[in-house]
């Protein structure tokens, strides 16, 4: 079971359950990836809340490998989320919240980002109490 006070999520990839978490190395892999100097710059690239379907494979990719599992971006790319694409999102957007979101009690369980008004659409980005 995912422990949210450690920045863990849970997310089911090919129907099954998975604890992701965007551990200081997965912080350093995403880093390079995008080209950011420090996790600041990281952060301010996803609360843009601009993320592309390569950004959210990186994303989730790390995530997996920050919680333990030797899963490649390449494997990544070709897992299927509950719920399609909107599913991708809302995996990227909990992670994210959990790691840099100020939301204490995290959303609620078999609740999306979405409906907690965190998702595409929402305006104010993956991070809930910012605008």
């Amino acid at each position: 079971m995912a422990n949210r006070h450690r920045g863990e999520i849970e997310a089911r990839l090919d129907g099954k359950a998975f604890t992701l978490c965007l551990t200081l190395g997965a912080l350093a892999e995403l880093e390079a990836a995008f080209g950011n100097d420090d996790i600041v710059g990281l952060a301010a690239r996803f609360e843009r809340g601009r993320i592309s379907a390569r950004d959210a494979q990186r994303i989730i990719g790390a995530g997996l490998r920050g919680a333990g599992y030797d899963i490649s971006d390449a494997v990544v790319a070709s897992m299927q989320a509950d719920g399609g694409a909107a599913g991708f999102v809302d995996i990227v957007a909990r992670l994210l919240s959990a790691t840099f979101g100020g939301n204490s009690e995290g959303t609620p369980e078999g609740q999306t980002a979405d409906e907690e008004g965190m998702g595409a659409g929402s305006g104010r980005g993956p991070f809930p109490g910012t605008t």
